[in-house]
């Protein structure tokens, strides 16, 4: 029953940064790739630059005495003759390919452009090289990233943690009117078992009795419910050793008596001396709900039956009914959902079963057929070590 506020505003923060990064980072990628392609440009205009100055150089060269080939801190040059022979090298790479124009591999970009014949030391082709990273660009766009997602999600935490105040407020005085109503049913509720059981010691047991015991047991089962919510996340409950044989045919034995009123029979098909690990907390809720609502939504003078047998790797709880069935068996584990309107209860407990098989890993299956019954079955697999 606690409303988590720190949890639901980091949720919807999370939420609303990714659907506003998305709108905001789109541009930005955009924006990137015109800088990349801008920033190819200039690189594209340096590399033909380099090759005026080299063709410059060599172009002064008067053949006599010995040519220094000019050198640059960013680019690197290379000759090639028409059968791809080196005549002169500073490239730190082989070309894949020697048509004339931009190319690129890997961090290289280079410039392929071809020379006159026989004019430049016999040379076919001019290589001008430089790398080429665009790091200052790409942590741009990083930076830019980070910043948009760090400052979108402080902002969402903020607006939401403050959306949320006013509700953890008002889950928190609801949270405190349940627990001092649950106190105040809980006192006169067992004033109503304990009176019950002595009044029919002594003069016996009658239908109008039974009703009594039947409502009572009912609205135990409710009390429990709402007790399990509100100390959930609260209360650990601890695992011991259970005879699930024994507990099931007690449990079974407690409902008799609001199944007589319908003239419903209980039969059961349980296997001896059946041990799990298990909180018979949570196994009470299990089991309380599920045959509760069995009775509840069986026809008069119908039966249910409860079966507990071996299953490969562990044992599997049934429990049959003969009643209305079940018209939309994904729905009925959602908190509050109630399909009969008519049948009273909160549309709690099947949500609370359905908390306690995903914390505890049980298999359950949900067979149903309007007007013929509904099926649940439990199974509880060994967990290897």
């Amino acid at each position: 029953m606690t409303f988590d506020s720190e949890k639901f505003a980091k949720k919807y923060a999370t939420k609303y940064t990714i659907v506003l990064a998305i709108i905001l980072i789109v541009p930005l990628v955009f924006y990137i790739t015109l800088l990349l392609q801008i920033d190819k440009a200039k690189v594209k205009l340096s590399l033909e630059t380099q090759v005026q100055r080299v063709l410059v150089a060599m172009d002064e060269y008067d053949n006599q005495g010995v040519f220094l080939f000019p050198r640059y801190k960013e680019f690197d040059t290379a000759l090639y003759t028409k059968r791809f022979e080196t005549v002169f090298s500073t490239l730190e790479f082989e070309p894949s390919t020697y048509a004339t124009g931009i190319h690129h591999e890997g961090s290289y970009y280079y410039l392929i452009y071809n020379l006159k014949e026989d004019h430049y030391f016999g040379a076919k082709y001019l290589i001008v090289s430089t790398t080429y990273r665009a790091n200052e660009i790409y942590m741009l766009g990083l930076f830019a990233t980070l910043l948009i997602l760090i400052t979108l999600f402080i902002f969402s935490l903020q607006l939401f943690k403050n959306f949320s105040k006013p509700f953890e407020e008002i889950n928190h005085r609801l949270d405190n009117f349940i627990k001092d109503s649950m106190h105040e049913i809980n006192t006169p509720l067992s004033i109503i078992n304990i009176n019950s059981e002595l009044f029919a010691n002594k003069y016996g047991d009658n239908k109008y009795l039974q009703r009594i015991k039947s409502a009572s047991k009912t609205l135990s089962t409710i009390y429990d419910d709402m007790d399990y919510l509100i100390k959930k996340g609260r209360v650990e409950h601890h695992k011991k050793e259970i005879n699930f044989s024994e507990f099931i045919q007690n449990r079974v034995d407690y409902f008799k008596g609001i199944a007589n009123l319908k003239q419903i029979h209980l039969k059961t098909q349980i296997e001896p001396e059946l041990y799990y690990d298990f909180s018979k907390t949570k196994l009470q809720r299990v089991v309380d709900n599920t045959l509760s609502n069995a009775i509840k939504y069986s026809h008069d003078e119908t039966e249910v039956l409860i079966r507990l047998y071996r299953e490969k790797g562990g044992f599997c709880l049934e429990v049959q009914d003969e009643g209305v069935g079940i018209e939309n068996t994904d729905e009925i584990f959602s908190r509050y959902y109630r399909e009969n309107q008519t049948k009273g209860g909160f549309g709690i407990g099947l949500n609370i079963v359905k908390d306690i098989l995903d914390e505890e890993e049980v298999t359950l299956t949900v067979d149903s057929e309007l007007g013929v019954g509904t099926m649940f079955k439990y199974c509880f697999y060994i967990k290897k070590v």
